[in-house]
């Protein structure tokens, strides 16, 4: 609870730098858990550089376009949705979990998953390749993992505190973004 509490605090205090930083820490972490449990790497194989490009990820690509919107791409998408879809009934929750999936999923991982192969040193039409394979897989994956939680994310969980659901559920999803992005 202390540690919860002094999260809290921080995120009160500096909400950009939190946010941004526990999404690249939690983005770390999935590759972490990625080459150690799923890919069995061990810590003589673990390629260091690639977590650290990883969790720079998690810091980078969500990074807002203002200083002041208060948080990484997914906490302004969040402000967005309570913007257009105002309410917390059940209809309001299914509705903005509905245009979550439907819209920021299929968007984030077309961004995603190319600028991991351009970071890994993919030639375009290698890149293009890839996303061709990779992307219906992760997209349905996500399917599998998000609208649950989303929806009880939008219905239950006051706004300043999903980042942190989704920041948490995102440990594992990080992993398999970061297995599926590496897999050549």
């Amino acid at each position: 609870m202390a540690l919860w509490r002094a999260y809290q605090r921080a995120l009160a205090a500096h909400p950009w730098k939190v946010q941004v930083l526990t999404a690249g820490s939690l983005m770390g972490l999935g590759d972490i858990i990625s080459q150690q449990l799923v890919e069995k790497r061990g810590l003589r194989e673990h390629q260091t550089g690639r977590t650290l490009t990883m969790a720079s990820l998690g810091c980078g690509f969500v990074l807002p376009c203002r200083a002041d919107s208060q948080g990484p791409v997914v906490g302004g998408w969040y402000k967005v949705l309570d913007r257009l879809l105002p309410g917390g009934t059940k209809v309001d929750a299914l509705k903005k979990m509905l245009l979550d999936q439907g819209c920021f999923a299929p968007c984030f991982l077309g961004c995603f998953l190319p600028l991991v192969g351009t970071l890994n040193g993919l030639s375009a039409q290698d890149n293009w390749a890839k996303l061709q394979r990779d992307y219906l897989d992760a997209l349905i994956t996500n399917y599998y993992l998000w609208p649950a939680v989303q929806l009880a994310n939008f219905y239950l969980v006051p706004l300043h505190y999903r980042l942190a659901v989704v920041q948490s559920v995102a440990v594992i999803w990080n992993s398999y973004l970061s297995w599926k992005a590496h897999q050549l």
